[in-house]
């Protein structure tokens, strides 16, 4: 089974990064490396190819390298494999957003391990729109599921998203009451997007993915659904929300990793208290205990923490209108902002892409960042503001 094929397409943005896409899935393949020294690499070329083509000496001066991993990089070769997977993701009507696309989601940008890159089906625009995760066990009580549905029936009128785990018990019922209510939902999987788990949420992960919402995964396609990919998958739940909303949990599971993983990452907790004959409620009460959790009645108790203009702010960087457009600017200037509105690009690439020698640009572009259209980044980049 396939799912996702009919969800609104990538816009231009990842179309245009497209071509740094084989050598990013290329150095996920890299034994050993990881993420973090990924990223590492990442910070020190202009476009992600050039890593491949670095000399063992400065492969090795790179903090966290060494010769090891120079070796490994330098030596990988496996680029039918990179376009077996790229075939594949086509094929499961799939899309890959990496660490450098303008749609990955800004929050899950600030903790300290975010992925790489992960497989999405559904509308890459609701990543960057203001979210809470809604987490809580697999074995909910009755109690559990009215106040999963009650709690993201209220969030989605305060105009956030919900983010979750599409698990049965408390994530199945906030995203079930997220569809019902019209709001936009994100389900993080412990799998391969291609392998939906559990499966008797496959028709809710369709129904996600197909009304504005998104399935994504960081693991790649066929992986099963192992016990350790759950702890993985929770800092992503956490990472790419505001705060995060624990209806009901044991001492153990999931949803206090959850709860851990946003404390780690500077985000708010908000915690639903449970009566003492509870045992599936000893988790949520425990975390209210020790303070590593606001005990909350009603929605507005988690809005006190996350005030309305944060909300509003978070959804700006989905729809403010640069300020490019309420200028008036010459051919040139508007040419520019033109090919840097879907991505920023290296000078060398907007020089290309509109057919001018680089000194040209960069006395224009430096004209724009004087009229705040423009910012430059690290390693001749440029991008609009706003």
């Amino acid at each position: 089974k396939s799912f996702g094929r009919n969800c609104k397409p990538l816009n231009q943005t990842v179309k245009i990064q497209r071509k740094h896409l084989r050598e990013y899935i290329a150095l996920s393949l890299v034994p050993k490396i990881g993420a973090q020294r990924i990223r590492l690499l990442l910070q020190k070329v202009n476009h992600p190819q050039e890593i491949f083509r670095m000399n063992r000496s400065t492969l090795e001066q790179i903090e966290g390298i060494g010769p090891v991993l120079a070796d490994a990089v330098l030596q990988f070769n496996n680029w039918d494999r990179v376009d077996k997977i790229l075939e594949q993701t086509e094929k499961t009507g799939a899309q890959i957003i990496t660490y450098q696309d303008e749609a990955y989601p800004k929050l899950l940008r600030e903790i300290y391990d975010p992925p790489v890159l992960f497989w999405l089906k559904g509308d890459p625009e609701v990543l960057n729109l203001p979210g809470i995760a809604v987490v809580g066990t697999r074995r909910a009580t009755d109690y559990g599921i009215e106040k999963a549905r009650d709690f993201t029936g209220e969030l989605i009128k305060s105009g956030l998203t919900i983010v979750s785990g599409l698990a049965y018990g408390v994530d199945s019922a906030a995203h079930q009451a997220t569809l019902k209510s019209g709001g936009k939902t994100i389900a993080v999987l412990g799998s391969g997007i291609d392998n939906i788990y559990p499966s008797k949420n496959y028709g809710l992960a369709q129904e996600i993915a197909e009304s504005g919402g998104a399935v994504i995964s960081e693991f790649p396609l066929g992986t099963k659904p192992d016990m350790g990919n759950f702890p993985v998958r929770n800092r992503i739940v956490s990472g790419m929300t505001l705060g995060t909303l624990v209806i009901e949990s044991g001492l153990k599971g999931g949803s206090m990793i959850t709860a851990q993983s946003a404390l780690t990452q500077n985000r708010e907790v908000f915690v639903v208290p449970h009566s003492l004959e509870n045992k599936n409620g000893v988790g949520c009460n425990h975390l209210i205990k020790r303070g590593a959790g606001k005990l909350v009645q009603s929605v507005q108790d988690i809005l006190e923490e996350i005030p309305a203009r944060d909300v509003e702010e978070s959804a700006e960087t989905v729809s403010k209108e640069p300020q490019w457009k309420s200028l008036e600017l010459d051919d040139l200037s508007v040419s520019i902002c033109e090919s840097l509105e879907e991505n920023p690009l290296h000078i060398d690439e907007l020089a290309e892409n509109l057919d001018m020698k680089s000194h040209i640009l960069l006395s224009k572009l430096l004209e724009l960042e004087m009229q705040e259209c423009v910012r430059q980044t690290a390693g001749k980049n440029f991008e609009l503001i706003g």
